[in-house]
C-alpha cells in the first residue's frame, strides 16, 4: 500500500556496526513540496488578514503618514497632539535614530485611527437600508438621502480594490426585530391560511405568548445578538442541518446542472480534466483571496464567510448530531468510476496540474478494469441513509485500518468527482431526458455520489457536467457562483478539434492510486446493503419534472412593470391553489448576507393580497381592471416582503431562535410549538446568476446553466426551483413524492404553464381595453 510505504520512507537504526539512515529521497521531496506550498499559503492568509484588517485604508498609506510625521518633526512643526515627543520621552536615548522610531510609532497610531474611522464609517453607512425600498421603475426618482448615502459608500468601498473578505469587518450585524413586529407580520402571514375561528384561536395564542415567555426569551435573545457575530445562523446551521438524522440524499443535498444549450466537448475525460483544473483554479484565488466579493448593484458587498469551506470540507455523522470539518490544505481529489475510488494527485512540484495532464489521469482511471471489492461499490450509500446508523458504522468499520485510511482520503479531499456510465442529454423534443439529467444529479443511483463532501462533480459519459451538492456548509448562491465562473471560463478555448484538452503535457502525471476497503465481513455488508436499500426506497419515490417554458421570459415581465421573481411567485400561488384546491404555507429563500455570517431568511409569498388575487382569477364575475389592481397590490406586497426578510426584518428566523431559547429554558410555548410544526407545502427558490460581471449573456446567450433543484420539503407537497434564465426562458424544477396520492410534478407542471399563460392573456386584454378607452376618450374630445 502506497500510505505503508510512505510509512517507512524514513527509518533509523542502531547496529554494532554503528548508526544507519535509511530514507526514501522522492517521498521527503513531496514532503518538502507540500510544507513549502503549507507555508506559502500561511504567509498568503497573514497578508490577506492584514489587508482586510485595515481595509478600506491603503496598506502603502501607513509610509505615507509615517513620511509625513517624519517631515513634520525634523521642520520643527509638531505633530498633533505631540504625539512624536510623548513617544520619545518613553524611548532610552534621543538620537536621530530614536526620534525616528517615535515618529514610526506616532505615524503608526494616526494611520490606525485614519483606517478605524474609515472602517466603522463604511459599518455606519452600510447599516442604512433605505436602497432596498427605492422603486427601481423607470422614470422613478431615487430620493436625496440615498443618493448621498450611495456617494459615501462608493468613495469609501471602491477607491481600494477589496479582497474577498475585506468587507468582513464592515458588515453589519443581523437586527433582532422586536417581538411585537414579527407577531404581527406572522399573523398577517397566515390569515389568508386558516377560518375565522382558527384564526382567533391563533391570535389568542400569540397574545399569550407575547405577554407570558417572550419578555424573557427575547432579552436572551438580545444578549446573544450582541455576543454573537450572528444571533441565528450558528443555531440554525446547528439544528436545522447537523443535528437532522434523515438521509442527505434527496431531503436536504440540492443539485445544479450543466450549460445545456453548449456542450464544449463530447469526450468525458476532456470535460473532466478542464472542469477539475478549473475547479483548482478557484481554490486558489478564494484561498489567496484575490476573489472579487460580489456587491449588490456594484455598490453593496455580501458576506464571503461561506466560501472558506468550499472545498476540503465534509460533513461527518454523528450518533446525535454531526459536524463540519473543514481541512486547511489538500494536495488531492477522489474519483470515483464504477464503484471503484480512486486517490488523483492534483500538484506537481509546487503546481496544479494542467487539464492536458489531468486528462492522462482520467483516462488511465476509465481504461481500468479493476473491479470493486465486496462491498466497496455501495459504501456511498452510508452517506445517502440514516445519519445515526451511519455513525455507529464509522465508528466500528471506519475507525481503524485500511478503511480508515480510506475514508480519510475521502472526507479530506478538494472535492469528490464521479464519472458516470451513462450521459446527461438534453433535447427539447423530448422533456423526459432533462427530467433524468436532474435525477441523475439529485441522486444517481444511490450510491455514485459521496454525500457527505460539500459537493460531488458529476460528469456524464457525454461530457456533460453537474455538481451535487451539501447543504450544511453553504447556501446554493455560493455554488451557483462557482458554476457561472465554471461555465463563462469555457467560452475561451479550451478544446481541440477532436474534443481532447489543449496543450501538451510537460511530464508523466501521477497515477491515479486505486484506493482500498476492507468490508468482507457481516457487520459492515449488512450495513451497507440496509443503506442501499433504504436509499432506493427514497430515490425511487421521487417524481422529479423539470418545466422549460420559452413562451416567454422576464422581458414581458419587465414590460408588465413587475418585478419577475414576485410575476413567477404569485403564478406559482395561482397554479397551487388551481391544484390543491387550496392555499398553503408557501416558503421562499431570500438571503441576509447583506449582514455579517448572513444565510437566510423565508419570505411568506401567500399573502392577504396574492390570495385576494387567486380567487378573482377564479371568479367569472371579476373584470380584467379589477384583477390587474389585485395583481400589482400582491406583487408590491410580495416585493415588501422580500425586502423586509434580506434587511432582517423577517419572520421565521426570529421565531426559529425564540424556540431554541425555549428549550434550553425549558419552557413550554404551545404557540411557537405549532408554528415550528407547520409543514411548508410549496417550497420555493429562485437560482441566482449573473452574479458577477464575467456572466456576460448577451455576448454568449447559449452559457446559461438550467439552473438545479431540491427534493420536496413536505411527503405531501412540491420542491420548486427555479431560474429566470433569459428575456424568453424559464426553467422550473419541480419535485415531489409518488408515495403521494394528492401530489404530481407533471400536473403541477401543465398548471404553472396554465398560470403564466393567463396572466399573459390578463395583461393583453388589459392592454386592449386600455387602447379602447383610449380611442373613446380621444374620440369624444374631438367632437
Amino acid at each position: 500500500m502506497a500510505e505503508a510505504h510512505s510509512a517507512v520512507a524514513f527509518s533509523f537504526s542502531i547496529t554494532h556496526e554503528g548508526w544507519h539512515l535509511n530514507y526514501d529521497r522522492e517521498v521527503l521531496h513531496l514532503v518538502w513540496q507540500s510544507g513549502i506550498r503549507s507555508w506559502k499559503k500561511r504567509l498568503a492568509q497573514f497578508r490577506s488578514g492584514v489587508r482586510n484588517g485595515v481595509y478600506p485604508a491603503h496598506l502603502q498609506s501607513l509610509w505615507l503618514v509615517i513620511a509625513v510625521a517624519i517631515a513634520l518633526h525634523f521642520t520643527q512643526r509638531h505633530v498633533p497632539f505631540n504625539l512624536v515627543s510623548k513617544f520619545l520621552g518613553l524611548l532610552p536615548g534621543d538620537t536621530v535614530g530614536y526620534q525616528l522610531a517615535a515618529c514610526g510609532l506616532a505615524g503608526l497610531f494616526f494611520w490606525l485611527c485614519i483606517c478605524y474611522t474609515m472602517r466603522y464609517s463604511l459599518k455606519l453607512l452600510l447599516m442604512y437600508k433605505g436602497w432596498m425600498y427605492e422603486k427601481r421603475a423607470p422614470g422613478s426618482k431615487v430620493s436625496l438621502p440615498t443618493r448621498l448615502w450611495a456617494l459615501f459608500v462608493k468613495v469609501l468601498a471602491t477607491w481600494n480594490k477589496p479582497g474577498l473578505y475585506s468587507f468582513q469587518g464592515s458588515l453589519p450585524r443581523l437586527p433582532l426585530p422586536s417581538v411585537q413586529e414579527t407577531m404581527s407580520r406572522y399573523l398577517r402571514s397566515v390569515r389568508p391560511l386558516l377560518n375565522d375561528s382558527n384564526y382567533t384561536r391563533m391570535e389568542s395564542l400569540a397574545k399569550e405568548f407575547e405577554s407570558t415567555i417572550a419578555p424573557k426569551l427575547q432579552r436572551y435573545l438580545m444578549l446573544k445578538s450582541w455576543w454573537s457575530t450572528n444571533y441565528v445562523s450558528d443555531w440554525w446551521e446547528e439544528y436545522v442541518y447537523l443535528r437532522g438524522r434523515g438521509a442527505l440524499m434527496v431531503n436536504s443535498n440540492f443539485y445544479g446542472i450543466d450549460a445545456i444549450f453548449t456542450q464544449p466537448t463530447t469526450v468525458q475525460s476532456a470535460r473532466a480534466a478542464s472542469v477539475i483544473n478549473m475547479l483548482l483554479q478557484f481554490r486558489r484565488i478564494v484561498e489567496r483571496q484575490e476573489l472579487e466579493p460580489i456587491l449588490v448593484q456594484g455598490l453593496v458587498p455580501l458576506c464571503s464567510w461561506q466560501y472558506e469551506r468550499i472545498f476540503n470540507t465534509v460533513r461527518v455523522p454523528g450518533v446525535e448530531t454531526d459536524k463540519i470539518v473543514h481541512y486547511q490544505d489538500s494536495n488531492h481529489i477522489v474519483v470515483l468510476h464504477r464503484g471503484c475510488y480512486y486517490k488523483v494527485v492534483i500538484y506537481h512540484n509546487g503546481r496544479i496540474l494542467r487539464p492536458c495532464e489531468l486528462q492522462i489521469q482520467i483516462e488511465e482511471i476509465l481504461n481500468s478494469s479493476d473491479k470493486p471489492q465486496p462491498g466497496e461499490e455501495l459504501v456511498a450509500a452510508l452517506t445517502a441513509g440514516d445519519r445515526t446508523k451511519w455513525a455507529k458504522i464509522r465508528e466500528s468499520v471506519f475507525a481503524k485500518g485500511v478503511n480508515k485510511t480510506s475514508l480519510h482520503l475521502i472526507e479530506s479531499a478538494a472535492f469528490v468527482l464521479s464519472l458516470d456510465e451513462h450521459p446527461f442529454e438534453f433535447d427539447m423534443a423530448h422533456p423526459e431526458k432533462l427530467d433524468q439529467f436532474g435525477r441523475y444529479l439529485l441522486h444517481g443511483n444511490g450510491h455514485d455520489r459521496w454525500f457527505d463532501k460539500s459537493f460531488t462533480v458529476c460528469v456524464g459519459s457525454n461530457g456533460r457536467i453537474g455538481f451535487n451538492s451539501e447543504h450544511t456548509w453553504a447556501d446554493a448562491a455560493v455554488m451557483s457562483h462557482i458554476w457561472e465562473m465554471l461555465i463563462m471560463e469555457e467560452t475561451h478555448p479550451r478544446y481541440d478539434e477532436n474534443g481532447n484538452t489543449l496543450g501538451i503535457p510537460e511530464f508523466e502525471p501521477p497515477k491515479p492510486k486505486r484506493m482500498a476497503f476492507n468490508l468482507d465481513y457481516p457487520e459492515a455488508l449488512d450495513a451497507i446493503q440496509e443503506a442501499h436499500v433504504a436509499s432506493q426506497q427514497l430515490l425511487n419515490d421521487v417524481d422529479l419534472r423539470i418545466f422549460v417554458h420559452d413562451a416567454y421570459g422576464k422581458g414581458l415581465m419587465k414590460k408588465c412593470r413587475l418585478s419577475p421573481d414576485a410575476y413567477l411567485q404569485m403564478a406559482l400561488q395561482l397554479a397551487y391553489y388551481r391544484d390543491a384546491g387550496k392555499f398553503s404555507l408557501t416558503y421562499e429563500a431570500s438571503m441576509t448576507r447583506l449582514f455579517r455570517e448572513g444565510r437566510t431568511e423565508t419570505v411568506r409569498p401567500c399573502t392577504i393580497e396574492s390570495a385576494a388575487w387567486v380567487k378573482a382569477m377564479e371568479d367569472p364575475s371579476i373584470g380584467v381592471e379589477e384583477r390587474v389592481k389585485l395583481l400589482n397590490k400582491a406583487c408590491d406586497r410580495h416585493q415588501l416582503g422580500y425586502q423586509d426578510a434580506m434587511c432582517g426584518k423577517g419572520i421565521d428566523r426570529h421565531l426559529f431562535c425564540l424556540y431554541v431559547v425555549s428549550k434550553y429554558l425549558e419552557l413550554d410555548s404551545p404557540f411557537l410549538k405549532e408554528v415550528l410544526s407547520e409543514p411548508w407545502r410549496l417550497s420555493t427558490s429562485q437560482t441566482p446568476h449573473g452574479q458577477t460581471a464575467k456572466m456576460d449573456l448577451k455576448k454568449h446567450p447559449n452559457c446559461i446553466s438550467a439552473g438545479g433543484g431540491f427534493g420536496p420539503v413536505a411527503d405531501d407537497g412540491y420542491g420548486v426551483s427555479y431560474i429566470v434564465a433569459g428575456e424568453d426562458l424559464i426553467f422550473f424544477h419541480i419535485s415531489s413524492k409518488k408515495s403521494c396520492g394528492t401530489t404530481n410534478s407533471e400536473r403541477f407542471a401543465q398548471q404553472i404553464a396554465r398560470a403564466l399563460a393567463d396572466i399573459k392573456h390578463l395583461f393583453e386584454q388589459y392592454k386592449t381595453q386600455q387602447q379602447k378607452q383610449k380611442s373613446v376618450t380621444n374620440g369624444t374630445a374631438a367632437n
